[in-house]
């Protein structure tokens, strides 16, 4: 049996990736190294929520727009690449979280991200990262996720 593809894979969850956002200042939105790893920007959620964790949002809702941020990021991904096919892996995410000084669930925000990666590439989708709390992030965006793939060259 032949695996399917991430594009079928999306379908099977429902997924419907986002028109791609165009970079908040001069930066691209993606820059390939060494001939096979891409550096997705800091993206945060589509449709540009504002807020704070532990103060305008609480942890599950923060968990929902990590999710959106990682739509963002597959969009981009998609966009770059052409294909999803072509990702070999993820490498590291690395979190953002627009939070209040008390707010103590970076972690799970971010799993909203983590675990759309999980879903999407399966085993490929296991990843290191990091999460930090900010007191401030651009445009009052409750989560930003920079993100690191290892691509292959053929689908």
């Amino acid at each position: 049996m032949q695996e399917s593809t991430i594009s079928e894979r999306l379908v099977e969850l429902g997924i419907i990736l986002p028109e791609v956002s165009k970079p908040a200042a001069r930066y691209a939105n993606a820059v390939e190294v060494n001939n096979g790893l891409l550096f997705v920007s800091g993206k945060g959620p589509y449709g540009s929520p504002k807020g704070k964790l532990g103060d305008t949002y609480t942890t599950a809702e923060g968990y929902a727009f990590a999710r959106l941020t990682g739509l963002e990021i597959l969009a981009v991904l998609q966009a770059e690449l052409g294909s999803l096919d072509l990702v070999k892996r993820v490498v590291k995410l690395q979190g953002f979280v627009n939070a209040t000084a008390d707010f103590e669930e970076h972690h799970l925000v971010l799993n909203g991200c983590s675990e759309l990666m999980l879903d999407v590439f399966g085993d490929k989708g296991v990843h290191a990262r990091s999460v930090f709390g900010a007191v401030s992030l651009r445009g009052n965006l409750p989560v930003i996720v920079d993100s690191i793939f290892e691509l292959k060259k053929e689908a």
